[in-house]
């Protein structure tokens, strides 16, 4: 055996129970949640369940109008894009998407990523990397993808704790006035579900001018006037230089993108790897998904249904004194706080209840911060909304679950920092 081999062996010998497994989840057109899953094990029958933890948070992933502008797109153009951005990649679809996410956010200009992850990625490599002696600032929470951006960008970092704007202010307070400053922080946060302090954010970056990178990937489509995310709700979008979001969440297809000032998208543009150099986004996707924000900048009903469903999700877990991080936003994240037993629980919600959600444990989260993260949808019925509160009552008795000694947030592992 090489010594790779071995090594890579003993590695996941030593993961024990915390190896990751995967359950296949095959969602029906037209009659989402329900799916049809199969755990990744020899023999396992498949069997029909509601899916619970699906980041297609409105449902746009199986809209009329999304479904119909994909298929004219294959039946126009065909599959793939047939190259990079700047080697026969640009498709019309993919300028019309660009013009409608800058105007979605009032930005001058926008710029599509083949996902969230290379969004971050290679804008932060660009924003905070290519400037002589920027120092960045970022939220102890943020994600993995910003973490990695920043890591790239080979600029030095300083982390303010979690929503902490008076942490945030005295970082600032003790660098240099004239030294260029990027403060990189999320407007929701996928596993607690928490909101971030935009205003005072906002109000610190206007007194040390600095530049700020606002991630609503949890956001966009899901709040504000069209659909244009939490610093729009807020009236804040203008106080954000740059706003990134994603296509694969609230928009329902795949890609990300960032929107902001036009020499600076264009300098990502023309100096970031992950975009120069990767294969560009299908035509198919780029058509469902400008499909997608342009019916949600004019329909409100698919929001207005996420949020009456998450609220009503929230009133039954309390009625049952069954603990989640925070009720500020549509994330329902019920704390279980030990690996195994989160596991065990959703196992049981799986092949008792026909409920799949997903066990949260580390890397996504610190040990002792384990959740089944909820994720109520427009398209969750209220009958099944309450079957989900049962269901998990039933859980939470059957295993003698109790709420943990744990903080009310259940903050992400950040390898590096």
């Amino acid at each position: 055996m090489s010594q790779h081999l071995e090594f890579f062996s003993r590695e996941l010998a030593e993961l024990g129970n915390g190896r990751r497994e995967f359950l296949e989840v095959g969602r029906h057109a037209g009659r989402f949640p329900r799916a049809r899953t199969r755990a990744a094990r020899p023999g396992s029958a498949p069997a029909e369940a509601l899916v619970w933890c699906s980041n297609d948070y409105l449902g746009m992933g199986q809209h009329p109008v999304v479904l119909e502008a994909m298929k004219r797109a294959i039946d126009t153009y065909g599959a793939g894009s047939g190259g990079s951005r700047n080697i026969g990649g640009t498709h019309p679809h993919h300028v019309r998407l660009e013009k409608e996410l800058a105007a979605l956010h009032g930005k001058d200009s926008a710029l599509l990523f083949s996902s969230g992850y290379a969004a971050n990625d290679g804008a932060l490599t660009v924003l905070a990397g290519r400037m002589d002696d920027c120092l960045v600032l970022s939220d102890e929470l943020n994600h993995a993808s910003l973490i990695d951006g920043l890591r790239h960008s080979g600029a030095e970092k300083r982390v303010f704790r979690h929503n902490d704007t008076a942490h945030l202010e005295e970082l600032l307070a003790a660098t240099d006035p004239g030294r260029p400053k990027l403060i990189v922080a999320e407007s929701v946060y996928s596993m607690s579900g928490d909101v971030a302090p935009l205003a005072e954010i906002a109000a610190v970056a206007r007194r040390y001018r600095a530049t700020t990178f606002l991630d609503e990937v949890h956001a966009v489509g899901l709040y504000g006037p069209r659909g244009a995310g939490i610093a729009a709700r807020e009236g804040l979008a203008d106080d954000f230089t740059v706003l990134m979001g994603t296509l694969g969440k609230g928009f329902g297809t795949a890609g990300g993108y960032i929107a902001g000032p036009a020499p600076l998208v264009d300098a990502v543009r023309n100096f970031s790897r992950p975009f120069i150099f990767t294969t560009s986004l299908p035509p198919a996707v780029a058509a469902g998904a400008l499909a997608a924000v342009r019916h949600l900048r004019t329909s409100d009903r698919e929001r207005t249904r996420l949020h009456a469903r998450a609220g009503l999700l929230k009133r039954l877990l309390s009625e049952r004194r069954i603990p989640y991080l925070s009720g500020a936003s549509h994330i329902v994240s019920v704390l279980v706080g030990d690996e195994d037993r989160c596991k065990e629980a959703a196992a049981r919600l799986l092949h008792r209840h026909g409920i799949y959600v997903q066990a949260v444990n580390a890397p996504s989260v610190r040990p002792g911060g384990e959740v089944l993260r909820l994720a109520p949808s427009a398209v969750h019925t209220p009958d099944e909304v309450e079957a989900c509160a049962a269901a998990l009552d039933e859980v939470w008795r059957a295993l003698g679950l109790a709420a943990p000694a744990a903080p009310r947030t259940a903050p992400r592992t950040a390898p590096g920092r």
